[in-house]
């Protein structure tokens, strides 16, 4: 009783009060704030797993990390300065790059006014060697494509399903017509690896996330890794909150907090 801690549920966390499983609470580690804690379990257990489990990151190797400005990517960047010499290519739109080259990223791609795999084979003929997958559709064909021999491809989403503020029947048809789809035996020609990853379902590994947020404390009390944090909502500002990440203007996490923080409670009266 009053320990502060981080906690993981599938969903219905944007309320006052929630209950989730004691196995699935986490101490917060010495000198983290509640929005920090909101934004390291998801997005740095997703960004580990993906590069370390899946990926097997490796020094001298180079990622490619889509949505890089976005809670998992902001996370993935900061996991690859963990491994010496890893090259990262990033993709956001253009008024993002200079704060993702601040954070390690050597060559920021606008995905909106250029072909990012283009982009990709002009510094890098042979591809990469990791490519973290949040879109889906034809991008993940794209992926495959860019990968090194010994490559792997890591896909965690579906964003091109979603186009604007409501759906979009033509996107949803699109992505699923043109959604990615090999057989074992072209893979053995390839020598490439595609796996799929989705936290969501990784409820009953109790254990196996316990080590991996392990990791990430640790990673976080040597100053190693940090959550970035865009900008932070009170319950009654979800509409703006999500309309920051509709029209892809975060860098980093959207956090939502029940109520406004007092001080701007006290410039609103005045």
């Amino acid at each position: 009783v009053g320990d502060k801690v981080m906690v993981l549920a599938r969903s219905g966390l944007w309320q006052e009060v929630v209950n989730v499983p004691v196995s699935h609470t986490f101490p917060m580690p010495e000198g983290m704030s509640f929005e920090e804690a909101a934004a390291l379990l998801v997005n740095y257990i997703t960004a580990y797993m993906i590069l370390f489990d899946f990926g097997n990151l490796r020094p001298n190797q180079s990622v490619l990390i889509h949505m890089a400005a976005g809670g998992v990517g902001t996370a993935a960047i900061q996991l690859c300065k963990t491994v010496e010499n890893v090259t990262i290519f990033g993709t956001a739109s253009a008024s993002k790059h200079e704060s993702l080259k601040e954070s390690g990223v050597a060559h920021p791609i606008d995905y909106r006014t250029m072909d990012y795999a283009e982009e990709v084979r002009k510094i890098s003929p042979k591809g990469v060697d990791i490519v973290l997958d949040p879109l889906g559709g034809s991008d993940t064909s794209k992926a495959f494509n860019l990968l090194k021999p010994m490559g792997k491809l890591i896909t965690y989403g579906v964003a091109n399903l979603l186009t604007g503020q409501k759906k979009n029947l033509m996107a949803m048809a699109k992505t699923w017509w043109n959604q990615f789809s090999i057989t074992a035996l072209q893979l053995l020609h390839q020598n490439k690896a595609v796996c799929g990853y989705h936290l969501g379902y990784m409820d009953e590994e109790v254990e196996l996330l316990r080590s991996v947020v392990a990791k990430l404390v640790n990673l976080y009390s040597q100053g190693k890794i940090k959550p970035k944090i865009d900008s932070v909502w009170p319950f009654d500002q979800v509409a703006e909150a999500m309309k920051q990440m509709q029209e892809k203007k975060n860098v980093g996490k959207v956090i939502l907090v029940p109520e406004a923080p007092k001080e701007e409670s006290k410039k609103a009266e005045n």
